[in-house]
């Protein structure tokens, strides 16, 4: 039996779904080119990127953005002692992982790089587009072969986020990750966990869930949280295990509309009483309230 290039690569990886997402990051590094991943928190971004470079036999240089990220730190540094000893020159200049990536003619994967500052992006601009970088007092660094860039971001609204310069994103092909069907996340939580108690996984799920549709929520969670739902409640099992679990899993991973007034704990209670007592399903919540819900202009 013939196995495709993705279905490997979900059975290797325990990915479920993403199909359309995989195949597509393989048809871009296929060609060479550049890929931004793009979606919520706990998608997968970074799950999909790794599998996939991991299926095409690919290293990967990794980077974490965030808003105090240098570009010395990207390109490389020069060490002061060595400096003093030595000037500058390659034996006291440590690569980056930029420099490292390009000249091994590695993926410089970039987690979040919507985080990084606007001068640290611009940096990437001549390694994306003429396969170079000007490193000061060493020079002009060319891309190996097989260099590539790999980036993840999440949409504007989360905090600590920007945007991308319209030069830096045209240097991209650009795969979307949604949040995935409810039966898919079952299965997601289903593997994580461990558990075989479908009652609890689907309404982990649906409680997840219901912060994506709910009016008082302004950001929801993801599938991280129903893995953290069933793996508390079922270490304290007992009477209001479910209850206790969602409250501790949901309240970091969630926020409240601004115009709303509401406190956390109440919405929490309302979506509890509407998924689990209720048994309603939030996936068919759409213009219309939940049972309950208090909609305000």
């Amino acid at each position: 039996m013939h196995v495709t290039p993705v279905r490997k690569i979900q059975e290797q990886h325990g990915i479920v779904g993403r199909e359309r997402e995989l195949a597509t990051a393989l048809a871009v590094l296929g060609t060479g080119r550049h890929v931004l991943f793009e979606g919520p928190v706990g998608v997968g971004k970074t799950t999909v990127a790794l599998a996939v470079c991991a299926h095409l036999g690919r290293q990967t240089v990794r980077v974490d953005g965030d808003d105090r990220y240098s570009e010395a730190k990207l390109t490389g540094w020069f060490d002061p002692p060595l400096v003093l000893k030595q000037g500058y020159g390659e034996r006291s200049f440590f690569a980056g992982p930029l420099v490292q990536a390009m000249t091994a003619g590695s993926v410089l994967f970039i987690n979040e790089l919507n985080r990084m500052p606007e001068s640290v992006q611009n940096v990437l601009l001549p390694a994306l587009d003429e396969r170079l970088v000007i490193v000061p007092h060493i020079g002009t660094v060319t891309a190996a072969p097989g260099f590539q860039v790999i980036a993840t971001q999440n949409p504007v609204e989360y905090v600590a986020t920007g945007h991308l310069s319209e030069a830096l994103r045209d240097r991209f092909e650009h795969v979307v990750l949604e949040y995935q069907s409810a039966a898919e996340e079952r299965a997601i939580v289903a593997r994580e966990t461990g558990s075989t108690d479908d009652e609890l996984i689907g309404r982990a799920v649906g409680l997840a869930r219901a912060t994506r549709r709910h009016p008082r929520f302004k950001k929801g969670a993801s599938v991280r949280a129903a893995i953290a739902i069933v793996a508390i409640a079922t270490a304290l099992d007992g009477d209001g295990a479910l209850r206790r679990a969602a409250a501790a899993a949901l309240a970091t991973r969630v926020d409240l509309r601004d115009d709303i007034d509401a406190d956390l704990e109440s919405a929490l209670d309302e979506i509890y009483v509407a998924v689990v007592e209720r048994s309603e399903d939030p996936d068919v919540w759409g213009a219309e309230e939940p049972d309950g819900g208090q909609k305000k202009a």
